[in-house]
């Protein structure tokens, strides 16, 4: 288990020095509800993900396959499809504390055993994930940075992409959502570009519906709300 609680740690990517230009905003929104403060105290350290243990040592029962979600916000998605298939592991990394929390509760009240939790930098875990260990990975309504000045704090990058090829195995699958038009035409450029993935799609419909088993996710129903569409791209290592 980590050795000290990663909430007291929750700050440290804000220093440059520690990692790559970060790809989120805000660490923290509004103060904890007592309940979950509680939680994030007590429950969050006996499930962070642990660099120092193997993929298959941080679950109860040795999974069949591992999925990753990359930025997972309120745990919506993740925390469905750790329901729907108990048999998976799943990693879901989020820097921001108060999506995080709601994750953990969520676990809490389900009783979810199989969702191990990066409450930071998720690049920051990359190096202790083995080759070809991830079946599926799902980066679903990231910060698509619109300003020219920030696009280098865009995810999606060549790195990014060398690091997940690496860490997919041959026939996963990645999944990028986004209600962003002008963000999800530089990613289909940036993926589709990359040696190792090709986009899965056939024809219109499937860009424009979700693929199956989805989750539909807060920022997806804010985008719902103001009348904007969202894009699933699905490409196979």
């Amino acid at each position: 288990m980590p050795s000290s609680d990663p909430s007291s740690n929750i700050d440290k990517s804000n220093d440059k020095s520690n990692g790559p230009v970060r790809s989120f905003g805000r660490r923290r929104g509004k103060k904890l509800r007592p309940g979950r403060e509680r939680l994030v105290d007590e429950l969050l350290p006996a499930i962070t993900f642990d660099v120092e243990r193997s993929l298959a040592e941080q679950f109860a029962a040795t999974p069949t396959d591992i999925w990753l979600e990359i930025g997972f916000g309120g745990g919506e998605h993740l925390a469905r499809q750790a329901l729907a298939h108990p048999d998976i592991g799943f990693i879901g990394a989020e820097p921001f504390i108060n999506g995080v929390a709601k994750l953990v509760s969520t676990i809490n009240d389900e009783g979810i055993k199989n969702i191990r939790i990066q409450p930071d930098d998720v690049r920051f875990i990359f190096p202790s994930i083995p080759d070809g260990a991830l079946g599926r990975v799902f980066i679903l309504f990231p910060d698509p940075w619109p300003k020219a000045r920030h696009i280098k704090r865009r995810l999606i990058t060549d790195e990014t992409m060398d690091a997940l090829a690496r860490m997919m195995r041959i026939g996963a699958e990645l999944v990028v959502a986004s209600d962003h038009r002008e963000y999800i035409s530089w990613a289909l450029l940036q993926i589709n570009n990359h040696p190792d993935f090709s986009w899965m799609a056939e024809n219109a419909a499937d860009w424009r519906t979700p693929p199956p088993g989805w989750v539909t996710t807060r920022y997806e129903e804010k985008a719902l709300i103001r009348g904007v569409k969202s894009t699933y791209l699905v490409f196979q290592r």
